[in-house]
């Protein structure tokens, strides 16, 4: 009967020390996530901020891209206001006389 008791106790160490374990161990995975979950998001943040930092970058560069071009259509239409301008000024005289002319009928 002795025997049977110290098996008994023996399993019921056993039992406990296994507890134990299994308690640290739950512990230590917890921790393990924790600190899993601490480094995610950390990475989302960084992930965030350079994404933000890129976009404004991209952006930046394409308004100056636009700029210039902006600039280019507004050299160009100014040039070819000017040669209508000129070619409208050219014809003016020459207008004005043959309106003249069909006027006093000439």
């Amino acid at each position: 009967m002795a025997e049977e008791i110290s098996v008994l106790q023996k399993i019921r160490e056993k039992e406990l020390e296994l507890s134990i374990k299994t308690d640290e161990m739950r512990r230590e995975a917890e921790q393990i996530i924790l600190e899993a979950k601490e480094g995610a998001s950390k990475m989302i943040e960084n992930s965030e901020r350079e994404g933000k930092r890129a976009t404004d970058e991209y952006y930046k560069k394409e308004m100056e891209r636009i700029n210039i071009e902006i600039e280019q259509l507004r050299k160009r239409s100014n040039e070819e206001a000017k040669l209508v301008r000129e070619r409208g000024e050219r014809n003016l005289p020459p207008a004005v006389e043959k309106i003249v002319r069909a006027v006093t009928m000439e």
